[in-house]
């Protein structure tokens, strides 16, 4: 599977070690985000992975800001990019099964970078439920229109 990965200045250190577990088990991470640590806006990262879940049917994203807040509202502004700003496991798991989100949010300066590791896993090992779950995803779809 092919996860986009985007982050800004303030998430470089978790980038780094979510991009080696990703690629130790097997995944082909691209990786869309800021590497040289001078201060960028997250807003632009964020729409770029949007953009590129998108395109690329059966990717995954991850973004990273400091929060995870500013960078979650960018990428939720591509038309069918559904990014969950996730700090629990079981949130990540109920982002992907009810919501059939395609993108995790994090929040660098809240989240242990091992943490950080739990949540991913456990978002890229859970499926959308669908049933009643369905309809709701494509009203959320369908909200730009």
């Amino acid at each position: 599977m092919k996860i986009y990965i985007g982050n800004d200045h303030t998430a470089i250190e978790m980038k780094k070690i979510l991009k080696a577990h990703l690629e130790n088990n097997k995944f082909e991470v691209i990786d869309l985000g800021n590497n040289d640590g001078k201060s960028s806006n997250y807003a632009e990262y964020g729409i770029e992975v949007g953009r590129a879940v998108t395109k690329d049917k059966g990717s995954l994203g991850i973004v990273i800001c400091g929060s995870g807040i500013g960078i979650s509202i960018a990428a939720n502004k591509v038309n069918g990019a559904r990014a969950a700003l996730v700090y629990e496991t079981q949130a990540a798991h109920l982002a992907r099964q009810h919501n059939n989100a395609n993108i995790v949010a994090l929040g660098a300066r809240f989240i242990a970078n091992e943490k950080a590791i739990e949540i991913v896993d456990e978002f890229l090992n859970t499926s959308f439920e669908g049933g009643r779950h369905e309809e709701r995803v494509k009203t959320l779809d369908n909200a730009n229109g």
